[in-house]
């Protein structure tokens, strides 16, 4: 892939300018593509290779959230029913991702879908009397939705050592546990998946790709047009340019870029960053013993991003375990960024937000603090209340990528926490902005189909609303009602992806 030592030199104006080399980026930059080929694009990405940041394989769960194991998107209400509606939102929206690899794969843009995309069936697994009547009842509720037909559900533990033989090593029989089961589950690796469509952009396109460049500033022109400054970090010279359009796809820079912007709707966001640990094993003997991913449901006080979970991953070929994650704290926006990232977003603009945001998630803030000073071996313990005989050797301790929670302005309250994936837009459409984390990369595609609506929407309703259902057949449509479409477009997407359940 090209860097700017081997490039031609940047234009001094682009109709689009897409800010870091992750999902989000590269995603929309292959949509705008073939939308419209003759648009001049650029792509900015500060490090040396696409999806070093938060699409790095192990920087995620890489989890195809699909919301058949994701307890937290299922809650129970008041009255005791359990409410589905924002499962089925996510359900379909990683169906739209899965219409789109499969398009890229019929145009032959990337090829072995294996490389990205595996089958894993994704459980729910809670422990106790209250919490398996809890999961009796979502189940019931679920597969009344054709979107999560085929879930099974089980308290039985005969059939759960069939389903989870590691987990239920040395259980008590008396021990109450309940589970369900998809089998259309998926493990991704979003760092490939991100690479090669980056590879088709930078080799197969006419997009223009520069790695090692740091957006340092974008300002608004009188023009309506943007102003950006662009460091390159290998020769230390910046350089101007002007867009008709910039997305801002940095990961947890894009707080700071986008603040940048002066635009009204970035008033009063704020950033609260998070790391994460892994405990990982590629243990042949354990890997072996568990083909799946499980979920569980969050301690008190701990955020949703942290639900515990043991997983299997498949990372170039090569099968692993890895469980957690272990919160950590670091005021780094990015892995690779500064030790200032978060002391400098603060301004008069959302101090106020970032105020009441942290009065109001005190617990939030201890359970940091507790998760930051434990030692291994207390993360031993943890694994331990799901792989009863776990041994120290066999696990290590792994840095996960580090994720920016939103911080928004909040009558009430000054600034509320906000645990999810959001695009921001301007007034005109000229400019935008993905904030958050989960479900973020599983849902890159309809994220992107977002930013098209709203930045574009003449275009999306008019010339390109053919070449939209070439990509993504269910476009417009609801799939939460219709059966028949449903099943029509998994069997479609389970071909071209190479799925087997």
């Amino acid at each position: 892939m090209p860097t700017s030592a081997n490039h031609k030199p940047l234009q001094a104006h682009y109709d689009v300018v897409l800010i870091g080399g992750g999902i989000m980026s590269a995603t929309l930059g292959t949509m705008l593509h073939e939308l419209n080929p003759d648009l001049k694009i650029v792509i900015f990405e500060r490090l040396g290779r696409f999806a070093r940041e938060s699409s790095a394989a192990w920087n995620n769960a890489g989890t195809g959230h699909s919301a058949f194991c994701e307890l937290n998107y299922t809650p129970q209400q008041e009255d005791g029913s359990i409410d589905i509606s924002k499962a089925e939102s996510i359900a379909e929206q990683f169906e739209i991702s899965k219409q789109f690899w499969s398009y890229l794969l019929s145009k032959k843009y990337i090829e072995n879908p294996k490389d990205f995309i595996n089958s894993c069936p994704h459980m729910s697994l809670v422990f106790g009397k209250g919490d398996a009547e809890f999961l009796r009842k979502r189940h019931e509720k679920m597969i009344q939705s054709h979107l999560f037909k085929g879930m099974e559900f089980t308290i039985d533990h005969d059939k759960l050592r069939e389903w989870i033989p590691l987990i239920m090593s040395k259980r008590k029989d008396k021990e109450v546990l309940a589970a369900t089961k998809m089998d259309l589950g998926t493990d991704v690796n979003f760092g490939t998946l991100t690479r090669k469509l980056g590879r088709f952009l930078a080799e197969d396109s006419n997009v223009d790709v520069y790695l090692y460049h740091d957006v340092k500033d974008i300002d608004p022109r009188e023009n309506g047009k943007w102003w950006l400054k662009v460091k390159d970090r290998l020769h230390q010279n910046s350089s101007e340019l002007t867009a008709d359009f910039v997305f801002i796809g940095a990961g947890g820079y894009a707080l700071p870029l986008l603040d940048s912007s002066d635009i009204p709707e970035s008033e009063g966001y704020g950033g609260f960053p998070v790391s994460g640990q892994w405990l990982v094993t590629h243990n042949p003997e354990l890997v072996a013993k568990h083909q799946t991913k499980v979920y569980t449901q969050a301690t008190v006080d701990a955020p949703p991003m942290s639900v515990p979970h043991l997983d299997l991953r498949i990372i170039d070929g090569e099968k692993a375990l890895l469980f957690g994650p272990f919160a950590g704290f670091s005021t780094k926006f990015l892995k690779e960024g500064s030790y200032l990232d978060l002391p400098e977003s603060v301004n008069l603009k959302n101090i106020r937000s970032l105020f009441g945001a942290w009065w109001h998630n005190l617990p939030l803030t201890q359970y940091l603090v507790r998760q930051v000073a434990m030692t291994k071996d207390q993360r031993m313990q943890h694994l331990r209340e799901f792989v009863k005989d776990a041994k120290e050797e066999d696990w290590h301790l792994k840095v996960a990528g580090q994720r920016v929670q939103i911080i928004k302005k909040n009558e009430e309250e000054g600034g509320k926490l906000e645990f999810g994936t959001e695009v921001v837009v301007n007034e005109n459409g000229t400019i935008a902005s993905l904030l958050g984390a989960s479900p973020g990369a599983s849902t890159a595609v309809w994220a992107m189909l977002q930013v098209l609506e709203k930045c574009f929407p003449d275009q999306v309703k008019g010339e390109w609303n053919e070449k939209l259902l070439e990509m993504v057949p269910t476009y417009g449509q609801k799939l939460a009602d219709n059966p028949d479409l449903t099943e029509q477009i998994r069997e479609y997407t389970k071909e071209k992806l190479e799925l087997h359940y």
